[in-house]
């Protein structure tokens, strides 16, 4: 059976219900982006070490080739995601403000993957159920590893971490996670529809790897259609879909473990503690393309919406692609745009140019009008509560954030900071308009290291 009685009530404590606008690229099926005609490919596109460069200056690379080899264990290699030439090593700044190394590769005029073809590679053909086991655990890590994966539900953790069998914390249950909570976006929607059945075959490989016995794929329950499409291309799998009340934020780790199997992860703890892996559906895709094609991840899909694009669109882009390239490939910005996020607006970063590459962990464009994005006047705290009433982790932010901002350490300590998800509930419904999730955003990276 492919439908799931899960241990969990299908929900979490608090969290919000913000207007999802999902609509706007909901009904766009998933385009080819054409091949841009260079691509910057950042050597940190995932929490842990950068890369390495392996390349030199005027070199000739095609898709697939290491670009940067991992700088430790939890690191992720990165490959060229088209044909062409390298050029000197440069520095680029990613949309969190951080400044990272890059390669830039300038684009053939003849590519060996696009269009048609390039989804047939990534997505299309047959996907097998059976024979799995043939497939040794560490010989899915190897090539989940080989293939630079990431989290690409928008963490991008390195994925062979995840799924590197640890003896003292068995697992016995692999989250596929189809949530896909934030507003606006609709990736993996359209993914779960146009091609759930390597969505499958990954989630049987990735619990093989971690040793998981069960697999849920869970999905909220404003995607009926994404919930029926998973269900038959699971029948018969051993993989089960679940589900679940639409809440944000879902789609974290942690409210999903809550809400699938009844499972609190600890403060400071990882879902391993609690015997579960969750691996995002676009993920999973990724580690059936990886150790069935030995695949690396060149390429993602990625939302580009909202009421200030001209045509909200689903884009399967290579990673290095300027947000620009994808902008234009919507029919640009409206003359009510008024500011550009990468990722969804809640836990998204605003950009301050469209020259910047997405990486591994773009989910999405989100294009809002300038009346969308007026800013309100921040007024005083009036201790209302409600930051407390939404947070998913019973965290007290205004208590943190503004601990953070007057360089109070100790107190922001106290508070668990490092504990907070940035997920923006507490942000989204303050009064007082006060910017919190930014305030314990710079607290994370100001506080001195103990």
């Amino acid at each position: 059976m492919s439908t799931a009685t899960i241990p969990g009530k299908g929900k979490f404590a608090r969290g919000i219900h913000p207007d999802d606008r999902k609509s706007l690229s909901a009904g766009a099926a998933i385009e080819v982006l054409a091949t841009p005609e260079s691509v910057l490919i950042p050597l940190l596109q995932h929490i842990g070490s950068p890369c390495a460069s392996a390349v030199k200056p005027r070199q000739e690379v095609h898709v697939g080739d290491v670009l940067g080899t991992p700088g430790g264990f939890v690191s992720a290699a990165v490959h060229a995601s088209v044909d062409g030439q390298t050029a000197m090593e440069t520095v680029t700044t990613l949309p969190n403000g951080r400044h990272v190394p890059a390669i830039p590769v300038t684009a053939a005029s003849e590519q060996s993957l696009a269009g048609p073809a390039l989804w047939d590679d990534v997505f299309g053909g047959d996907w097998p159920t059976r024979g799995l086991d043939r497939h040794e655990p560490g010989a899915i890590v190897d090539a989940v590893r080989a293939a630079g994966l990431v989290g690409l539900g928008g963490a991008a953790f390195p994925t062979h971490v995840k799924l590197t069998r640890n003896e003292k914390r068995p697992v016995d249950t692999l989250l596929v996670n189809g949530c896909e909570c934030e507003p606006y976006l609709t990736a993996d929607y359209r993914l779960m529809l146009e091609a759930p059945a390597p969505i499958v075959t990954g989630a049987l490989l990735a619990a093989r790897a971690a040793g998981a016995e069960r697999i849920i794929v869970v999905i909220e329950d404003n995607k009926p259609d994404a919930v029926a499409s998973m269900r038959a291309a699971a029948e018969g799998a051993g993989v089960e879909v679940a589900s679940v009340h639409t809440r944000y934020p879902m789609g974290g780790e942690r409210s999903l473990i809550v809400a699938a199997m009844a499972r609190e992860v600890p403060t400071g703890g990882l879902p391993l503690d609690v015997g579960v892996v969750v691996v995002n559906v676009g993920t999973a895709a990724a580690i059936a393309a990886a150790v069935l094609r030995g695949r690396p991840l060149t390429h993602r899909i990625i939302s580009v919406t909202g009421d200030g694009i001209a045509q909200p669109k689903n884009l399967l882009a290579p990673i290095g692609a300027g947000y620009g390239d994808l902008i234009a490939a919507c029919g640009g910005l409206k003359e009510t745009a008024g500011r550009v996020i990468a990722g969804g607006p809640m836990m998204g970063f605003a950009l301050a140019e469209l020259d910047v590459p997405v990486t591994k962990g773009t989910s999405g464009v989100v294009v809002l009008t300038k009346e969308q994005a007026r800013s309100s006047e921040e007024t005083a705290c009036i201790r209302c509560g409600r930051c407390v009433d939404v947070c998913p982790l019973g965290l007290v932010p205004t208590k943190i954030a503004l601990a953070c901002r007057h360089g109070d350490w100790e107190t922001a300590r106290r508070y668990y900071l490092t504990a907070c998800i940035e997920c923006g509930c507490c942000a989204y419904i303050c009064p007082a308009k006060i910017p919190l999730v930014q305030l314990m955003r710079m607290g994370k990276a100001m506080m001195p290291k103990k």
